[in-house]
């Protein structure tokens, strides 16, 4: 072989090995920027200011509804009796719009009679009211007394889990279905919800008095104090202005409560899901309810009237008018940093008669630290017709009257 083709092929061989070296050294910078990227998308979700015991943990404010803790909440998981705060609030709905009654009352059927788990040993046949079932499934967490009272809703219990399901939808709880009414889920992997979703549903019933004063009694009796209640949630006892709502616990689902408590105008919820038992759960909720009042506090904002200006209405038979200040509904800030808030206003120089009242002629927004907090309407306090001619003709002639006189 000559020295040519001897020097071409160590040339060819050193291009190659020069080629695979590139390879691979591209293939093992690649394999950790992947792994970073994993781990990146892992961590996306800020640590909790407090130990949880449990799979998920939110911490929401009643009021606003801002998620002030979050613990893998939109992780789908068991939620055991907790369920039972969908049922609670569509039994409230219906009370408090007249559909039913709490002196209603209600004849057990055979089904309702044979739920297992927590129950009150309803018989068939047997009647209650609409109170004494609510008083069971809100304190004492009973099953056959919650199928009672969906049956009575809504025909069955499969119709009323229709319902469930439809007003989760309607409430944003995207990653929830319910199977059942009761959270039962020996023969179900479906009936799965999350710790934010839970929160969305507490929050909506703590908006109804009708239930809530029965989520946060203690102790309590039917059939003449035979039948004895006891609060399944300890923090209604312990937690200095506990509100309820609901606990639950299945092998599947683990120890959970969706705990509510009011100190001033600050109402949190703290919702634990899958506590490995029923102490973690409620010193976890505890925890971040601590945390919550110990952090923010609600206040309500008086806007400044001196930012308001009238606004000129053209062809009016007023040349101008007031917008009324509105009143700012509580918001939720950090404590101690209510002096911070900013409040900007958007109004209109002019609009065009006629004027409604209540139309809307602008906005005030309150921000702090850049974040938007309200966002309040300016209105019309009265209506303002508009300036016809035979309007004109009349006033120029009260003026020419008025002039000679």
């Amino acid at each position: 072989m000559g020295r040519f083709m001897r020097k071409k092929i160590a040339v060819c061989a050193l291009a190659f090995a020069l080629a695979l070296s590139f390879t691979t050294v591209h293939a093992l910078a690649e394999e950790p920027a992947q792994s970073d990227n994993n781990s990146a998308s892992q961590s996306t979700e800020p640590s909790p200011p407090v130990d949880i015991a449990a799979k998920a943990a939110v911490l929401m404010d009643a009021s606003t509804g801002k998620a002030l803790v979050q613990y893998h909440g939109n992780d789908k998981l068991y939620p055991a009796s907790v369920t039972k705060i969908m049922p609670l609030l569509l039994v409230a709905e219906a009370i408090d719009s007249g559909k039913i009654h709490l002196t209603d009352n209600v004849t057990v059927s055979a089904a309702a009679a044979s739920k297992g788990g927590s129950q009150i040993w309803l018989k068939e046949g047997e009647t209650m009211t609409v109170e004494e079932l609510l008083k069971a499934a809100a304190i004492y967490s009973a099953n056959d007394a919650c199928c009672a009272l969906g049956e009575f809703l809504s025909g069955s219990e499969e119709g009323f889990v229709k319902l469930m399901n439809q007003r989760a939808k309607e409430l944003g709880m995207n990653n929830t279905n319910f199977v059942n009414c009761t959270g039962l889920d020996d023969e179900t992997t479906e009936h799965l919800t999350t710790a934010y979703d839970v929160a969305l549903m507490s929050r909506e019933l703590l908006k109804h008095d009708s239930v809530i004063k029965y989520s946060k009694v203690w102790m309590d009796s039917l059939r003449g104090g035979k039948t004895e209640l006891v609060n399944t949630n300890r923090l209604v006892r312990f937690y200095e202005g506990a509100t309820g709502l609901k606990t639950g616990t299945t092998t599947k689902a683990g120890c959970c409560v969706s705990a509510s408590a009011k100190r001033g105008d600050t109402h949190l919820i703290a919702v634990v899901l899958g506590s490995g038992n029923s102490n973690d759960r409620f010193e976890t909720a505890k925890r971040l309810l601590n945390w919550g009042f110990a952090n923010y506090e609600t206040v309500t904002p008086v806007i400044n009237p001196g930012l308001i200006t009238p606004v000129r209405v053209l062809r009016g038979d007023e040349n101008s008018i007031m917008p009324v200040p509105p009143q700012a509904m509580p918001i939720l800030v950090p404590r101690g940093s209510s002096g911070d808030l900013q409040q900007s206003v958007d109004l209109a120089l002019d609009v065009h008669a006629p004027v409604e009242k209540g139309q809307e002629l602008g906005k005030v927004t309150l921000t702090l630290d850049g974040e938007t907090l309200g966002v309040y309407p300016l209105t019309a306090p009265n209506a303002v017709e508009l300036l016809t001619y035979n309007k004109v003709l009349k006033r120029l002639l009260q003026a020419l009257v008025g002039g000679v006189a």
